[in-house]
């Protein structure tokens, strides 16, 4: 298991995004709701009950692939990510690079083609671990099997999703705003 950190970093950031989407739904509700083709859109309160039951399962998942890394909820952490990646998708595709994916509970999360390659890369090492975990394994099976009883990998797993949470909201927020911006910097800087 030898993408076990990538692994990590998923679902502990399927447990953070689940949480904050729970507690702030809105604005995740508003984003699906743009990405929803046609005139039927559904109620503000229904997509708000969806969201906060679908964040609620998000969260649960991570935490049950984070205490119990095997093949079944690994392989459900690589088919969440890899439904991610085609929603930021849709969403560039749609709105363009200032759209909000609503990730995190909040409106300021362009989706961007950095969400779309990090959620890839993290549906694939959760793929990778749902390929050669055991079956019956658990976290703490697995660190006793680490250098000093996995202190360093769960160190480096929460720099490693503390990293990737700034990747995908403030550097995000920040190449949106560049974004807005840059056609404003390229007419005032145009030489006579």
């Amino acid at each position: 298991m030898g993408l076990i950190g990538l692994y990590l970093i998923a679902a502990g950031l399927l447990v953070a995004a689940g949480i904050a989407k729970a507690v702030r739904p809105d604005d995740t509700a508003r984003a699906l709701a743009a990405l929803i083709p046609g005139r039927r859109v559904p109620s503000q309160r229904w997509l708000r009950g969806a969201v906060r039951t679908g964040a609620l399962a998000e969260a649960v998942l991570g935490l049950v692939a984070l205490g119990a890394p095997r093949p079944l909820t690994a392989a459900l952490v690589a088919l969440s990510y890899a439904s991610f990646a085609l929603v930021v998708a849709y969403a560039r595709a749609r709105g363009g690079t200032l759209a909000t994916c609503g990730c995190f509970g909040r409106p300021d999360t362009p989706a961007t083609r950095v969400h779309v390659a990090v959620d890839l890369v993290l549906a694939g090492a959760a793929a990778a671990v749902a390929a050669g975990a055991p079956s019956g394994g658990s976290i703490a099976t697995l660190l006793a099997h680490q250098p000093w009883t996995g202190v360093p990998l769960l160190f480096v797993s929460a720099v490693g999703l503390w990293l990737t949470f700034l990747a995908l909201s403030a550097l995000a927020a920040l190449e949106g705003a560049r974004r807005l911006v840059q056609p404003v910097a390229a007419r005032g800087t145009s030489a006579p």
